[in-house]
């Protein structure tokens, strides 16, 4: 069985239509200091997809608030692909009334009551990876719809986007969100396709490094033109990165797939790996059933420390041999973490001097 241990040391929108003009003013991207330390928070996607309406939401603020996952630092309520409903005549976006019929201020209002955040989700292209409108050509004004919601978090998906340039369409719905008034959060998931670690920083304040995360510790899920990558596998792919991330700018290896159906020492893995490389601690799964194991895994006090140290260091491989990873992570006041990760499908002994590390 793989297992793994920690030793610390240690707006106003009027009747009329919003022009939007060429408003884009290359020094005013991103509002700064909104995630000194990584996002942490819920996601619907994971474990819901589409499948998504205002009662599901507001049960998930009620849970995160009853399980103690709130005072554990979580504090975003982030509703992914397919609440869109149509466009109006002017061109501004509503969500779909079926399923939020009381609309997304009377919802945003609503989560900020219990003492979080509001996140919602848009796409770069014509369409959403869903299938519901994106934003292209009405950047700056769903900008100004959002900061009418009083949005804190945006996730900014890359289907459906021919013919753009990804860090020109990031700087674009970066500079609206600016320009809307609101500070908001920008999560830029491009799927590390164009290196968005290398621009990033000045736009968002997390970027995707892969493609989407699935509910299985080590394995691929083919989609056929695409993959999706399990634990273990995405993990692997942050090599080389930890350069880019630091307080305000991180990478973001995708939700987490805690409490999603891996066994229990996998998810602990999973959360353990995630804290590690300072990643994003965004939950994937149904906050209103969780079991003690999961709760406890989510709101572990020392693990969460050590992804939100202040320092906001990415933690790094120092060895690895027969499947035993060796990983340690420096903390503010000169303490470090370290941690032992068993790739393997077997229980492994291993010897660790401390004196001559």
């Amino acid at each position: 069985m793989k297992r793994i241990f920690f030793i610390l040391g240690m707006l106003v929108l009027s009747g009329a239509a919003y022009g939007q003009g060429n408003r884009l003013n290359k020094d005013s991207l991103k509002y700064d200091g909104l995630a000194l330390t990584p996002p942490m928070g819920w996601n619907s996607w994971n474990k819901f997809a589409c499948d998504v309406d205002e009662n599901l939401i507001r049960e998930t603020a009620d849970a995160m608030v009853a399980t103690g996952l709130r005072d554990a630092g979580y504090i975003y309520i982030n509703i992914d692909d397919c609440w869109h409903g149509q466009r109006d005549s002017l061109g501004f976006i509503q969500p779909d009334p079926t399923r939020f019929p009381s609309g997304m201020k009377a919802l945003a209002d609503y989560i900020h009551s219990k003492g979080l955040k509001f996140g919602i989700y848009s796409d770069a292209g014509w369409e959403t990876c869903g299938g519901r409108p994106g934003s292209r050509g009405y950047e700056f004004q769903d900008a100004q719809t959002y900061a009418s919601w009083n949005v804190d978090y945006l996730k900014y998906d890359w289907c459906n986007t021919e013919g753009l340039n990804a860090e020109g369409a990031y700087m674009t719905i970066g500079a609206a969100l600016k320009d809307a008034g609101r500070p908001v959060v920008l999560s830029i998931c491009e799927w590390g396709s164009d290196e968005p670690w290398k621009w990033g920083p000045k736009v968002g304040h997390l970027w995707r490094t892969t493609g989407d995360i699935y509910n299985c510790f080590d394995c691929v899920e083919d989609h056929g033109t695409w993959n999706s990558w399990g634990v273990l596998q995405i993990w692997d792919k942050q090599e080389g990165l930890r350069q880019y991330a630091g307080p305000d700018h991180w990478n973001d290896p995708d939700m987490m797939e805690v409490g999603n159906g891996m066994a229990v020492n996998e998810d602990r893995a999973h959360f353990s790996m995630w804290s590690m490389i300072a990643a994003p601690l965004i939950a994937g799964n149904d906050l209103r059933n969780m079991s003690k194991e999961t709760i406890d895994i989510l709101t572990n006090k020392e693990v969460i420390a050590l992804n939100q140290d202040k320092l906001g260091i990415q933690g790094f491989k120092h060895q690895s041999q027969n499947d035993m990873e060796i990983w340690f992570k420096p903390l503010d006041g000169g303490e470090w973490a370290v941690m032992f990760l068993n790739r393997s499908q077997s229980p492994q002994k291993i010897e660790f001097n401390w004196a001559v590390q």
